[in-house]
């Protein structure tokens, strides 16, 4: 898919509360390294296919890209989504289902909530602070390894990739994202996300159990630069629905 045309996609998905959209295609960190640590980090499939990535935020709660549930514009019906949880390996971990009707779009951001039966994994801190220029950070997922057919380089392990945020009016975030917006723009350090990584969490950068839940990622060029929605942006949002 053209840039220009993932943008204008992903853009309607922050302004339409996750309704009319459909999925990049599925793909994980392209470089990078193995994850060892990420109890919170949870694989998403459709019909037993993994497509996305997302992250544990309260023991009935995941968060992860609203494109991520829906197919030409439609909601995947959730009798055919499975969330992998508990483990670095999608092949092992539990499985879970969401809950009936348990999905909440975010009115101005491309997330989904998403409720499921009670989690034995630790979940992700909220981050409060902003994703501030120069911040380095942390993007986990199990997506494609490689450009062209992502869907035949699925990680069958968690990865992770390290960027730098950067402002959003960058020359190289044009189409990406919009001073003022809801998402913010990185440039890769090591390794770059993409499709099967849609949803996953960008973490800071901290020991193992300190880190917090600074984005969550929908979009990037496979190449140099990459986008997340802003958690602390949304954070009245998440904290009343998970709540409830």
């Amino acid at each position: 898919m053209p840039r220009r045309a993932q943008v204008v996609a992903l853009i309607a998905a922050s302004l339409a509360t996750a309704s009319v959209l459909a999925p990049v295609p599925a793909s994980a960190v392209i470089g990078g390294k193995t994850s060892t640590y990420a109890p919170w980090a949870v694989r998403i499939l459709v019909d037993g296919t993994p497509t996305c990535t997302g992250t544990a935020v309260a023991p009935r709660w995941v968060i992860s890209a609203s494109h991520c549930f829906f197919e030409q514009g439609e909601p995947v019906a959730d009798r055919r989504i499975t969330i992998r949880v508990g483990s670095l390996d999608e092949r092992k971990g539990t499985t879970v289902r969401p809950v009936p009707g348990g999905r909440v779009g975010a009115a101005d951001a491309d997330m989904m909530l998403v409720e499921v039966p009670p989690m034995k994994v630790r979940p992700a801190p909220l981050a409060t602070d902003g994703a501030h220029r120069g911040r380095a950070v942390r993007q986990y997922g199990w997506g494609a390894t490689c450009t062209g057919d992502e869907s035949a380089c699925q990680s069958p392990v968690l990865k992770e990739a390290e960027l730098r945020v950067v402002r959003p009016d960058d020359t190289r975030c044009a189409g990406y994202t919009a001073p003022g917006g809801s998402d913010f723009c990185m440039e890769k350090v090591s390794g770059i996300p993409a499709g099967g990584d849609s949803g996953g969490p960008v973490m800071s950068i901290a020991p193992p159990g300190a880190e917090t839940l600074v984005g969550v990622f929908d979009g990037s060029d496979r190449e140099a630069i990459a986008e997340a929605g802003e958690v602390s942006q949304q954070l009245a949002w998440i904290r009343s629905v998970i709540r409830r």
